[in-house]
């Protein structure tokens, strides 16, 4: 629990003062996760909006109008349910309006992965949603004016007939300026996302002068630090820059960054700032207490407490389960759909030590899908398995978490071998003798959701496809691969173009693989396109396996780490490391 306080003036006598007491609660990163329900896996979950309600309303009964929800965005990606609203039955509300709605919450953020849902989707969702959809920092391009509504007003009425008190609360909401490093322009055309710590400044500036609010909160979908440094020195997490370099905040409700955060920060003039990250799923929620402290009319002191609350095993709100048992019955026929059949089992696992079946029959499907000479793809969930025999809609989301579109690009054998070189840098170690890791672990980030024991993002570890190559790891960063020839016996030529398959999200620059390792500038990206997809992969993936009916998933055995005498029995040692004895 952290604490801050902040007297604003002393009282003439005590019997004039009197204190009122605020509850904010924040969720982020919900990802589809609105029910205690896996529409994957088919079992149940921990978290969810569904519980955190039952914890909301309890204070509720207690606090009353005095309680605040808001939620920091990405919600519109995740889970199968929200792919069935949004592309299935996307004539209907979309659930992730419905669900905010029903909750009563006070206000929203967009997420990079609400953008990822393209205009169609977030457009529609923002229309939908009643409390208001904040982001300063989201301008539109024609009139330069924010896109959505920079910041909201919420006023509540704590005091009595005889004793009437008003307090009034400023939330700021801002995105990551990242986006268009992820993100196609033809998803977020005609937005600009200005960098925060001038954004910032010059709202809360503006929300000073002109509302005079009693408390200012920022609600940043923009993680803590680190992230991306863009070339112009915009920087993907910026929420600490923010509340140490903008003079105004109280308090500050993050995300993006999938970690939880409960920290003090101070601002410029050394006022405390408290600065506070549920993390993703709901397994969380952040509560700040606010404490007021009046003398008549007049706030002269605020004392802002933190806490992280587990709501992971709440009961759930069984009112708003029966409100939305349609929608769930509906979503559960549509994953629970049969599409066809695999004759063998695949696991994201294997894919970390060498060739696996699960993403080479995806770098399979690929090719065929659109005739390209090379494929690139990464594992884009950490440990998933499909068994054998039936498939269905939910095994897809296994198969391919994101709604990315399928990308064909013109790359140099110089440029694939650079991409290469740098996925592999942050995948794997440099061996100097046989007991070392084979993997480029990190202890410390074992609590973090999406490195999972990796030092670096897995959904960046790409491989090939269509090239036979060999990656040395005992060689240092840079010189690690070695192709041989391509897979069908003909010449690798580094001179020569080939058309390379890839995701939307690797096409656009995402990961910095195609920027940083292959060397393609970023604003000849989009010139390098030679084929781009109208739906989404998965899409597709699922019309071919309902054309073939049966597949059958295959390690291609196209590459290998060397030597083999260390990396066998390496691969051996963190695989249980990161599995534990269990090595299906």
């Amino acid at each position: 629990m952290l604490t801050c306080m902040l007297a604003l003036g002393s009282a003439s006598t005590m019997a004039q003062q009197r204190t009122v007491q605020l509850k904010v609660i924040e969720t982020s990163d919900v990802h589809g996760h609105f029910f205690p329900y896996d529409f994957i896996e088919g079992r149940e979950l921990e978290g969810t909006l569904a519980r955190a309600s039952t914890y909301v309303e309890r204070l509720r009964r207690q606090y009353g109008d005095r309680l605040l929800l808001i939620d920091n965005g990405d919600i519109l990606q995740g889970q199968p349910c929200t792919y069935w609203s949004n592309y299935v039955m996307p004539e209907d509300e979309n659930l992730a309006a419905s669900v905010i709605n029903y909750m009563r919450y006070d206000a929203e953020t967009v997420g990079n992965h609400d953008i990822e849902t393209g205009h169609a989707v977030y457009d529609k969702w923002i229309r939908e949603v009643r409390c208001p959809v904040l982001g300063a920092n989201i301008v539109d391009t024609e009139n330069q004016l924010p896109y959505v509504r920079p910041y909201a007003i919420i006023e509540r009425q704590v005091g009595d007939a005889q004793n009437p008190l008003t307090v009034k609360v400023a939330i700021l909401g801002m995105l990551t300026p990242a986006i268009p490093i992820w993100l196609n322009e033809s998803l977020w055309q005609g937005l600009e996302f200005q960098e925060m710590v001038t954004c910032a400044r010059r709202w809360v500036r503006y929300i000073q002068q002109v509302e005079q609010p009693d408390l200012i909160f920022g609600l940043f979908h923009s993680g803590l630090n680190g992230g991306i440094t863009m070339e112009n020195g915009i920087e993907e997490d910026a929420t600490e820059r923010v509340a140490q370099e903008v003079e105004g905040f109280d308090a500050i409700f993050f995300g993006h960054d999938h970690q939880v955060h409960n920290v003090m920060l101070q601002s410029p003039s050394g006022r405390d700032v408290l600065c506070m990250d549920p993390s993703c799923y709901v397994r969380n929620v952040a509560e700040a207490t606010v404490t007021l402290t009046y003398n008549g009319s007049q706030l002269v002191a605020k004392d802002i407490r933190g806490d992280i609350i587990d709501v992971s095993r709440e009961e759930t709100d069984s009112s708003m389960m029966a409100h939305f048992q349609p929608q769930i019955d509906s979503i559960k026929a549509y994953v629970g759909r049969r599409i066809g059949t695999f004759a063998t089992s695949a696991a994201t696992r294997d894919s970390y030590f060498g060739n696996s079946a699960f993403i080479d029959f995806i770098h399979q499907l690929q090719l065929q899908l659109t005739g390209a000479d090379i494929s690139f793809n990464a594992p884009l969930s950490f440990d998933t398995r499909i068994e054998a025999g039936p498939v269905t809609v939910a095994d897809m989301f296994k198969l391919y978490r994101f709604e990315n579109k399928l990308y064909v690009m013109r790359m140099t054998g110089h440029e694939i071998r650079g991409h290469l070189e740098m996925s592999y840098d942050q995948w794997v170690n440099t061996m100097t003798a046989p007991g070392d890791h084979l993997l480029l672990l990190n202890d410390n980030s074992r609590g973090d959701q999406q490195r999972m024991g990796f030092r670096n993002f897995t959904f960046n570890f790409d491989s090939a496809s269509g090239i036979d190559y060999e990656v040395d790891v005992t060689k240092p960063d840079g010189e690690k691969i070695t192709i041989l020839c391509m897979s069908n016996g003909e010449p690798f030529d580094e001179s020569r173009v080939y058309n390379v398959v890839m995701n939307s999200y690797r096409a656009n620059g995402g990961g910095d693989l195609m920027v940083r390792g292959a060397g393609i500038p970023k604003d000849s990206l989009n010139g390098r396109i030679v084929y781009q997809s109208e739906l989404d992969l998965r899409h597709y993936l699922m019309e071919e396996i309902e054309r073939q009916g049966t597949v059958t998933p295959r390690a291609a055995h196209n590459w290998k780490f060397v030597p083999e005498r260390w990396t066998r029995s390496a691969a051996r040692r963190d695989r249980q490391l990161l599995f534990g004895p269990n090595r299906r």
